[in-house]
């Protein structure tokens, strides 16, 4: 039985299928981690949906930033309407999809292999114990058929910018979003900043990336996180494994093996490339 973790999809179905077929995935026995953004931007976002879906107890996936997009989408509440979702929207089994979407966790921990899997990243002050509660009470508004959808109205915003564990109501469920799907860069005391998503190296001196935070609660855990696509893969941290290598951007997808000491990566790259855009949040 053999354990990968792979990166953004976004909706690209194709590659997906060619890089399990390299990485000799069989679904019986071997099991799938998903970074998130399963969905969007790609043109086969539907497929990409069912199948992972299918798969049953053999995939787990968490919840990324383009997938909660849907879910406000599907409601109406987008902040930018999307077409390459609409697929999804008018498939037959559309609510089924959805459903099942919003019921993926924010983060995984597998104590026996001895990784955590989130789409983003982890604030600076959250230990597990502390991401672990954050999750399951952002889950819980997601997962109830009426808090969900005043959840998505409030969902969009930047601020605010630091966990104090004070925060209540939307402003501390938006924080606990925008840190497992949308951050990247932080100051020295874990402020998210969310202007700058390109490499490493171009961003305002004062910021750094996530993972290099001094003195982050979680700086001892393997992680492994997709999102972050202009790291191509590579961060200076031997802790976290950046998996988003930019397969719509003229990358590639990647699996990373995690149930042996190895941490192989496998890629493929993408039929299907777009232009990187100026932001990409």
């Amino acid at each position: 039985m053999a354990v990968y973790a792979i990166g953004d999809i976004q909706g690209c179905y194709t590659a997906l299928m060619q890089l399990l077929e390299k990485i000799n995935f069989h679904p019986h026995k071997d099991t799938l981690w998903f970074a998130g953004d399963l969905v969007n931007r790609g043109s086969q976002s539907l497929e990409v949906l069912r199948f992972v879906k299918n798969l049953g107890d053999n995939a787990i996936t968490v919840l990324g930033n383009h997938d909660l997009h849907l879910l406000a989408q599907s409601q109406g509440l987008e902040k930018k309407f999307s077409h390459t979702l609409q697929t999804i929207l008018d498939a037959p089994d559309k609510q089924e999809l959805l459903d099942w979407l919003r019921h993926r966790p924010f983060i995984h921990h597998d104590k026996k292999l001895n990784y955590v899997m989130v789409h983003a990243g982890l604030p600076k002050q959250w230990d597990l114990h502390t991401a672990k509660i954050c999750a399951k009470e952002l889950q819980h508004i997601l997962r109830d058929n009426t808090l969900y959808l005043q959840f998505l109205a409030n969902m969009y915003g930047d601020t605010p910018v630091l966990w104090d564990k004070k925060l209540s109501s939307w402003d501390r469920l938006r924080f606990i979003s925008n840190s497992f799907t949308r951050m990247r860069y932080c100051d020295k005391n874990g402020t998210l900043e969310f202007k700058n998503n390109g490499a490493v190296g171009t961003q305002p001196k004062e910021y750094i990336p996530w993972y290099n935070v001094p003195k982050r609660e979680t700086a001892h855990l393997r992680i492994v996180f997709g999102h972050w696509s202009t790291l191509r893969g590579k961060t200076d941290n031997p802790y976290v494994y950046a998996l988003d290598t930019g397969c719509l951007w003229g990358g590639t997808l990647t699996a990373m093996r995690l149930d042996n000491n190895e941490q192989t990566r496998i890629h493929i790259t993408c039929p299907t490339q777009q232009k990187i855009p100026k932001q990409k949040k």
